[in-house]
């Protein structure tokens, strides 16, 4: 089992800046993929960004360029640096974890972007 805790969420305006983390514990030596997704409301959960064991990264292209996924491997945690927040960029963000037949979740951090 792996347990997945996000944090960092809040409010920022148009135009600013969030970074979320989020911190894996548990068997993380079975994961290879670790990522971000969204859900914003009456939405569908849409990928954001992951990264692979090899810290390959793959964007959405509404984010590429205006959001960074990152690891920390000793600290067992990924993070998401979020710039140029847009109000559609409002939405919870989940952070997903994939290895060896599995799919873990945490449990949401909301962000809310507004004037």
């Amino acid at each position: 089992q792996v347990q997945l805790v996000e944090s960092g969420g809040g409010s920022a305006q148009p135009g600013g800046s969030l970074r979320l983390s989020c911190l894996a514990s548990g068997s993380t030596f079975s994961i290879h993929t670790l990522g971000w997704y969204r859900q914003a409301p009456e939405k569908q959960r849409e990928l954001v960004a992951i990264i692979t064991s090899r810290d390959i990264t793959t964007y959405a292209e509404s984010m590429r360029g205006r959001f960074t996924i990152s690891r920390d491997k000793i600290k067992r945690t990924l993070y998401l640096q979020m710039d140029g927040l847009k109000p559609e960029d409002t939405a919870v963000y989940f952070c997903n974890a994939r290895g060896q037949g599995n799919e873990y979740w945490g449990q949401g951090t909301q962000v809310t972007v507004s004037s």
